[in-house]
C-alpha cells in the first residue's frame, strides 16, 4: 500500500508543485527537513528529464523519516530495515489514465549515513538517489548486468549535470 498523501501531510514541512518547461510536474513533499530546496529538486527532475525523455507527465517526490521508510521498505520489499529511496512507479498494471508517472521516497537520514560511508558530499548522494528512482518509475532496472550497466551510466550522467547546475 503507498503512503497516503494525508498521512505525510500531517507531517509535512513543505509542499511545491511546479510544471517545468519539459512536461513534468514535480509534486515536492517533506516529512523531514531535506539539504535541498523544493526549487532546486525541481530544477534536478527537469534536468533528468532533459538526458531521458520518458520522464514526462507528473511525478511526486516525498522525503521521509527512517521509521516511515523502514516501514514501507518492509511492506512494499520485505526487507525490515531503512532503505535510501523507494520507487513506486504508476504506469505499470495501471487500469487508470493519469499522467502521474509515480511516487518517490527518499529518507535523507539514509542519504546522510550512505555519504559518510562513501565519503562523498550529501548533495551527490541525494542526487544519485533521486536519478534512481526517477529511472527506476520510467521501467529501468538493474536485475542483470546488461539491464543495471545501462541504468547505472544514465544514472551517473544524471548525477553529473544535476551537480553542475
Amino acid at each position: 500500500m503507498i503512503l497516503p498523501l494525508v498521512e505525510l501531510q500531517r507531517q509535512q514541512r513543505c509542499l511545491l508543485v511546479l510544471t517545468c518547461k519539459n512536461m513534468i510536474n514535480v509534486d515536492v513533499n517533506c516529512a523531514v527537513k531535506t539539504i535541498w530546496s523544493p526549487a532546486k529538486i525541481v530544477k534536478a527532475v527537469q534536468t533528468a528529464a532533459k538526458l531521458e525523455k520518458k520522464i514526462t507527465g507528473s511525478v511526486e517526490i516525498n522525503f521521509i523519516g527512517d521509521a516511515l521508510m523502514k516501514r514501507m521498505n518492509r511492506e512494499h520489499r520485505g526487507k525490515d530495515r531503512v532503505t535510501d529511496v523507494l520507487s513506486f512507479a504508476w504506469q505499470e498494471d495501471s487500469v487508470f489514465k493519469t499522467d502521474c508517472i509515480g511516487q518517490i521516497y527518499i529518507c535523507p537520514g539514509q542519504i546522510k549515513r550512505q555519504a559518510k560511508e562513501f565519503r562523498i558530499s550529501e548533495s551527490e548522494e541525494l542526487a544519485r538517489m533521486l536519478a534512481h528512482g526517477l529511472l527506476h518509475i520510467v521501467g529501468y532496472d538493474h536485475g542483470d548486468d546488461k539491464e543495471a550497466t545501462k541504468m547505472f551510466l544514465l544514472q551517473e550522467n544524471i548525477v553529473e549535470a544535476i551537480l553542475k547546475k
